[in-house]
């Protein structure tokens, strides 16, 4: 099934003939068919409510889950940086400082390494049936919010805990999560067409987390960088994302724009990259898995 190409859509019908699917290769540089995405649409949405389900089916804590992980990490986190390490926090306790960066953090991890397995995860699905392959490493992404609203939960807890007020900036959340869901599905997008064909490349992506997380502003603040190197800091699409949840949620001091400007362009590219290398490695996709 090596000549495996993207469907255009169109139908021919004579009298008194079956109907015919005629598949043609899309064209472009991107070559991304919006038309087939909208036709395929309610596939997508039934994927993304098998991600939910899926997570959480046969489980004794369920979604509680979504709360555990970022909230140990902040523990210790704030034992070992926050009280032993004395990193700073822009003035604000902590726990409230690390937990809202590990909430997109945590969304931006658990969505890529999702979306990066979910070709080998899927590959009967994949060999059997034809669907646009671009849905598959997207769904798991829009899954991983569901845990992200979740985990929000607490943060609205620690907050009046330890006397910190919600900014006024909460308006320019979407920004940031947006970003955060552009960055996820690019490297989502481009691990899984690289798993398909390396499969021992899904044990380096833990490793990758591991050194992203802390070339990211989760533990620190982006404060501690030189002001003349955050430019070129924000070209990490995470730090953008980070500073801006911090910004919106807690009001930091950092003017976080610049930093997100330059993180929005880096994300765009990475997104832009993961489809072009995924559509050209597509055709090959039921030969390989």
């Amino acid at each position: 099934m090596a000549g495996e190409i993207a469907f255009n859509g169109t139908m021919e019908l004579k009298t008194g003939e079956t109907p015919v699917w005629v598949i043609q290769p899309s064209k472009g540089f991107l070559r991304i068919n919006l038309p087939e995405l909208w036709h395929y649409r309610e596939l997508f949405y039934f994927l993304v409510w098998r991600e939910i389900k899926v997570r959480y089916k046969q489980t004794f804590i369920g979604a509680g889950w979504a709360i555990i992980q970022p909230f140990f990490s902040m523990v210790i986190f704030t034992l070992f940086f926050g009280n032993l390490a004395k990193i700073p926090s822009d003035g604000i306790p902590y726990p409230v400082f690390s937990y809202a960066a590990l909430l997109p953090w945590t969304f931006f991890a658990q969505a890529m390494s999702f979306s990066a397995n979910s070709l080998i995860a899927n590959s009967n699905l994949v060999t059997k049936i034809y669907f646009p392959r671009l849905i598959m490493p997207v769904a798991p992404v829009l899954a991983c919010l569901v845990d992200l609203a979740i985990a929000c939960a607490l943060l609205f807890v620690l907050m009046p805990y330890y006397g910190v007020l919600p900014s006024r900036n909460l308006w320019a959340i979407p920004i940031p999560l947006f970003l955060a869901v552009m960055t996820a599905c690019g490297i989502g997008i481009f691990l899984s067409a690289l798993n398909v064909k390396y499969r021992d490349f899904r044990y380096v992506i833990p490793f990758l987390t591991q050194f992203w997380m802390f070339g990211s502003p989760v533990v620190y603040p982006a404060s501690m960088v030189p002001e003349q190197w955050r430019i070129v800091y924000g070209l990490n699409p995470m730090t953008g994302v980070i500073e801006g949840f911090r910004w919106a949620l807690l009001g930091t001091q950092i003017d976080p724009w610049p930093i997100i400007l330059t993180s929005a362009i880096s994300a765009t590219v990475i997104l832009f990259f993961g489809i072009y290398y995924f559509r050209r490695a597509e055709r090959f996709f039921a030969d390989l898995i």
